[in-house]
């Protein structure tokens, strides 16, 4: 027993156990507010009307002329994400090191060696050059 303590029991909590409960706790809170919804909540009837597309509350000009988004143009919002990723990474990485050592400059070196080939694969690849219109 612990001579600095006085009475009542002691122990220790694995941050893990904490955690999980913390996570158990959070899952039980989602799945009773969804159930409660589902019972309590209201039950729409589909109707033409409901199921009609709506954007911004204006009729669809032409539903015969709808043309489907070149698959090109994915390619180029997939190399957004990774640039807007590496961008947002870098600069938490500027943040967090604090004291400027070798090793975080060597991480970093790494870091821009993976942003280089990024851009030098999409040149070579030509993907922007595709996109013209």
């Amino acid at each position: 027993m612990d001579p600095h303590r006085k009475g009542g029991l002691s122990f220790v909590v694995n941050p893990y156990a904490i955690f999980l409960l913390y996570l158990l706790a959070i899952l039980g809170f989602v799945a009773v507010t969804l159930l409660m919804n589902r019972v309590l909540g209201p039950k729409p009837v589909a109707s033409a009307m409901k199921l009609d597309p709506f954007e911004c509350g204006a009729e669809p000009v032409d539903r015969m002329n709808v043309k489907a988004v070149p698959v090109k143009y994915y390619g180029i919002a997939v190399v957004f994400i990774l640039f807007e990723l590496e961008t947002v990474f870098l600069f938490l990485w500027a943040l967090g090191a604090q004291p400027l050592t070798g090793t975080l400059l060597l991480v970093f070196g790494f870091f821009l060696l993976l942003l280089v080939l990024l851009v030098l694969y999409v040149w070579k690849s030509g993907l922007l050059e595709d996109v013209r219109t």
